[in-house]
């Protein structure tokens, strides 16, 4: 899947369509509030991002992906006004992989967006967690325990990921809060706590996996 956020509606019809005839599924967002608020249930292989948005624009976009680490790893191609070399150097400075100059051809856009999945792709790692009764399959973002499988938002997939990978380890508040959500996050620990009580839930016999170590956090074992 591949997120499209640019606020001229032509432009992005245009660019959904010639990626879907390249091979590529995509979706277009018209801001930037729009565009976090699909980042919630959804995460793309590619972003192609137009720095000039109305509210907030595409390099404060940029640096939040950059910050969080569940976002760092997705590929970005910053589009820029032709001949702005001052936005391209600080899309690239703060870790775009390319950027396409505006107007742009669509036949160079799918060229570049496939160049830079192909570039990326070993970062893509097709991993399959299991323990015990419980399995994640990350290439498919699919969830199961004991072969049913589990619904889960984009929050408690990251979560329970995270603890799969780090089998017997305590994660504390602090650290979950920093892993999943961001170093920018303002929030409460309470708000680990109510998503670790749902993702209990959902995994019905498969949650007691997951342990409170009272005052400090959580362990997977």
């Amino acid at each position: 899947m591949i997120f499209c956020v640019d606020d001229d509606p032509s432009i992005l019809d245009l660019m959904i369509y010639s990626l879907q005839l390249g091979g590529l599924t995509a979706k277009g967002f018209p801001d930037a509030d729009t565009f976090w608020e699909a980042m919630k249930t959804e995460r793309p292989q590619l972003i192609v991002l137009d720095i000039m948005l109305p509210g907030e624009d595409g390099i404060s976009v940029l640096k939040k992906l950059r910050s969080s680490p569940l976002t760092e790893s997705i590929p970005v191609i910053m589009a820029t006004a032709r001949g702005d070399e001052y936005d391209r150097v600080t899309g690239l400075d703060l870790g775009a992989d390319d950027y396409l100059s505006k107007p742009f051809g669509m036949m160079e856009m799918v060229s570049r967006i496939k160049a830079v999945l192909r570039r990326t792709s070993v970062q893509d790692v097709r991993l399959v967690l299991r323990y015990k009764d419980l399995t994640l399959d990350h290439s498919r973002h699919l969830v199961s325990c004991r072969g049913s499988e589990v619904i889960l938002t984009l929050k408690e997939y990251e979560i329970l990921k995270l603890f799969m990978e780090n089998i017997g380890v305590v994660l504390t508040r602090d650290r979950l809060l920093t892993m999943i959500w961001g170093q920018n996050y303002t929030g409460e620990t309470r708000t680990v706590d109510v998503h670790i009580g749902t993702l209990r839930s959902k995994l019905g016999s498969c949650g007691d996996l997951i342990q409170t170590v009272r005052g400090v956090g959580y362990r997977m074992e």
